[in-house]
Formats: C-alpha cells, sequence, structure tokens
C-alpha cells in the first residue's frame, strides 16, 4: 500500500529540503519506487537539489491545470532507478488553486509509488496546511536550537489535530555541543515536544558546502533514518559517542578550533 507522507518544518533554514531528497534516495536503495514531490509552489528547489531541474518538461501547476497527466511530469532522478522528482513550477505567473487539485495529482500519484514524500514549504500557512492535508502521514524537520524547537512545537500541534501522528527528524545534530551540554539531546528535544523521534542526522560538512547527498556519517543516519520510516522502528544514529572519552575531548576541541 502506497505510503504519501509530508515533510514540513516550523521554519526555514532546517534542512527540510536536503532531509527530503537524502530520504527520498535511501528508501529508493532499499527497493522502494519513490516519488520526491516539490510541495513548495513559491520558493520551490527540490529538483535543483536532486540534479533534474534541466530535465523539467512539466510541473505541479500543469497536472493541476490539467495540461498534462501526473506521470508526464515526473522526472527520473539520476542518483538511482527507483527515485524520481515531482518538481513544483516551471516558470512565472502561475494562477490560484483549490486544495482539491493538488489532494488528486497526490492521490494520482500514489497509485503508480509506494512512497510519496511532499516536501512542505515551511510555516504554518495555507501552503502548509494544503500539503499536511494531502498526505497520510507527517514528519517535521528542526535543528536543536530554541528557535526551531519552539516554532516545531506549534507545527506538531497543528497536525496532532488533524489526527496524524508526526513524528520528528532532528537535523543538523553537533555531538560536540551536546557532549558539552551546550545544546539539547535529541531524546530531550523529542520529551520537550511529547513527539516520537524518526531519526537525528548529523551536521554535514560536505551538504553546507553545496553537495546534497549525505556521505559518510550523515549517510548512515539517513540509511538508518529510512529504516525507521519504512519498519516503524526508531533506530537512533548516535552523534554523540565520537566526541565522549579522552580521544573524544580532543576531537571536540579540535572541533572548536577547525
Amino acid at each position: 500500500m502506497s505510503r504519501s507522507i509530508v515533510i514540513t518544518s516550523g521554519k526555514g533554514g532546517v534542512g527540510k529540503t536536503t532531509v527530503t531528497a537524502n530520504l527520498a534516495y535511501r528508501l529508493a536503495v532499499m527497493g522502494e519506487r519513490v516519488l520526491a514531490a516539490d510541495g513548495d509552489l513559491g520558493l520551490n528547489n527540490l529538483d535543483v537539489a536532486m540534479g533534474v531541474e534541466g530535465k523539467v518538461s512539466y510541473d505541479f501547476f500543469d497536472c493541476m491545470e490539467e495540461k498534462c497527466r501526473p506521470k508526464q511530469a515526473v522526472v527520473q532522478s539520476p542518483w538511482h532507478k527507483n527515485l524520481f522528482v515531482m518538481p513544483a513550477c516551471f516558470g512565472k505567473n502561475r494562477p490560484s488553486f483549490a486544495d482539491a487539485d493538488m489532494q488528486a495529482v497526490i492521490n494520482e500519484l500514489s497509485r503508480l509509488f509506494d512512497y510519496v514524500l511532499l516536501d512542505c514549504p515551511a510555516g504554518v500557512d495555507a501552503g502548509f496546511r494544503r500539503a499536511v492535508n494531502c498526505c497520510n502521514e507527517a514528519l517535521v524537520v528542526i535543528t536543536p536550537h530554541i528557535s526551531s524547537i519552539r516554532d516545531a512545537d506549534k507545527v506538531v500541534n497543528i497536525i496532532s489535530e488533524t489526527k496524524k501522528c508526526p513524528r520528528i527528524i532532528v537535523n543538523k545534530m553537533r555531538g560536540d555541543l551536546s557532549a558539552d551540554g551546550e545544546i539539547l539531546k535529541p531524546k530531550e528535544i523529542a520529551e520537550l515536544l511529547k513527539t516520537d523521534l524518526a531519526g537525528v542526522i548529523p551536521e554535514d560538512d560536505g551538504i553546507v558546502s553545496g553537495m546534497t547527498l549525505g556521505r559518510g556519517r550523515s549517510g548512515r543516519a539517513f540509511s538508518m533514518l529510512a529504516s525507521n520510516v519504512h519498519t516503524g522502528k526508531a533506530r537512533l544514529y548516535d552523534c554523540e559517542s565520537r566526541y565522549l572519552g579522552f580521544f573524544g575531548s580532543i576531537r571536540r576541541k579540535l572541533k572548536r578550533i577547525l
């Protein structure tokens, strides 16, 4: 049975699109047929993040205006044969549309894929509510900063009102800072939000410098996240262990210097 999952956040800049792209890729590697759809119809960039911007012929708006069938707007990702992308908007001056129009497109696509991951616009305005209502499940991406946690609390409460049970993904986690007690640990964040953890992703310098796919430690963390989403388990990547003990203290000091 197909699963539609909205990936959202309380504020921008938490890495929501990067998480969407990496989760989609890791699910595809597991053998699932996956569509990453860009639900941010204003500031869209999922197609750029997944390297298909030059292949776009149709987009979400074209589907909603019935200029093409939904499957015609889907672009295969070069990352994996099981991975596909639905771009949000190719061009400007698009007309308004009803929430039911987006829902109809998502419903049609859900028949073609095992997973539909909808990258949601940040905030809690109409675009957020539209994306949440289109999907059966929700993941909320946050960073271990007070402003992000505060905004995520609002988002979690709104999603919970729709009878969904959102899970959180703590992204850009700094194990050195949590080991020093300077930021909250993932489980402490989950307790504050009264929400289950779906995954923890360490900060990745490669992603910060412009690479989308996580490698090394972040790649392993994304694989664990994908497994958790698929199975319902909660195996969490430990960002802190390498910064504990004698050698860990040295790594913490070097991290601050570098």
